[in-house]
């Protein structure tokens, strides 16, 4: 009986029972925050991995991270410990963006914040970091929905030149940037990249490249990477 009894106490020896109800609050805080923290990264990510499978590793990370600052801000020895565990450890993780990096450190200070015991302040700056993503998102839609990609090709090379489809697109084009442009006897086929001040110059523009020729083929396709 007094082995149990030992044993109990050395195993909560500099924790409180009475903390219990704090960490269990903790513990429900980080992984929700750090479940909304993934959905935001879906919704709103522009990276071209796989987001969705990204994002399911930061529920345990956040978790994993509550839970070392839990164990180890009671004690100067396992501080100590986990600064020489974590020097001869070396993470190989496939980063191959800086905004995949932006979420995870988003993720560890959510296990930061919640293991500290600070976790009505996670909340706050959770909201906080939410509002910048959706304003960032918003703006950067704003400044990319403007910028597109334009192909146009005809089969009737001598009716339109390439002379003719750059004069028709600056009359409506805020910026013109020639990409690449193919051509021989019988076709033509040139790519822009291309700014408009609003969907009227789009519908102006297609208008005014058919207007060159009947075999004038117009394609448009979006800048932006939502998907």
């Amino acid at each position: 009986m007094n082995e149990i009894k030992t044993f109990i106490s050395d195993n909560l020896s500099g924790f409180s029972p009475k903390a219990i109800p704090s960490f269990i609050f903790s513990f429900l805080v980080c992984a929700l925050l750090s479940f909304l923290l993934g959905r935001l990264y879906v919704k709103f990510g522009n990276s071209l991995s796989n987001r969705k499978a990204f994002a399911r590793n930061f529920m345990i990370l956040a978790i994993t991270t509550m839970f070392i600052i839990a164990v180890v801000k009671s004690s100067l020895a396992l501080s100590l410990g986990l600064v020489g565990a974590l020097s001869i450890v070396r993470f190989r993780s496939a980063i191959k963006e800086p905004e995949e990096l932006t979420y995870l450190f988003l993720t560890i200070s959510i296990g930061l914040g919640c293991g500290a015991g600070l976790s009505i302040l996670t909340i706050v700056a959770f909201v906080g970091f939410t509002l910048v993503i959706w304003f960032n998102n918003r703006l950067k839609k704003d400044l990319e929905s403007q910028s597109i990609y334009l192909t146009i090709t005809s089969n009737e090379a001598s009716k339109v030149d390439l002379s003719k489809i750059i004069e028709a697109l600056k009359k409506h084009c805020t910026s013109i940037k020639l990409k690449r442009t193919d051509e021989n006897a019988s076709s033509i086929e040139a790519s822009f990249y291309i700014e408009l001040d609003g969907i009227e110059q789009l519908e102006l523009t297609k208008n005014e490249l058919k207007n060159i020729h009947s075999s004038v083929s117009v394609t448009f396709m979006d800048n932006t990477r939502d998907f």
